[in-house]
């Protein structure tokens, strides 16, 4: 019984910290839009939110590696 009551414990807190980590992605998520939505106001005010000028709405990666790897991968 106390093997069963144990697994119940775990379960528990496994399903805790799932709900925690699911809420706080949320929240990452949220703060990730509001920025991304304040830069693009930001850049539509100042008339710099044109096609070629991506980086500054936060349409891209920071850090301006390519997706892709250039050459392909040996087999």
């Amino acid at each position: 019984m106390y093997e069963f009551e144990l697994q119940q414990l775990r379960s528990a807190d496994l399903i805790r910290q799932a709900e925690q980590d699911r809420l706080a992605r949320e929240a990452v998520r949220g703060r990730r839009a509001a920025r991304r939505e304040a830069a693009g106001r930001t850049a539509a005010r100042e008339g710099d939110a044109g096609p070629s000028d991506t980086r500054r709405t936060g349409d891209t990666s920071h850090t301006r590696r390519p997706w892709r790897l250039r050459s392909a991968r040996a087999a």
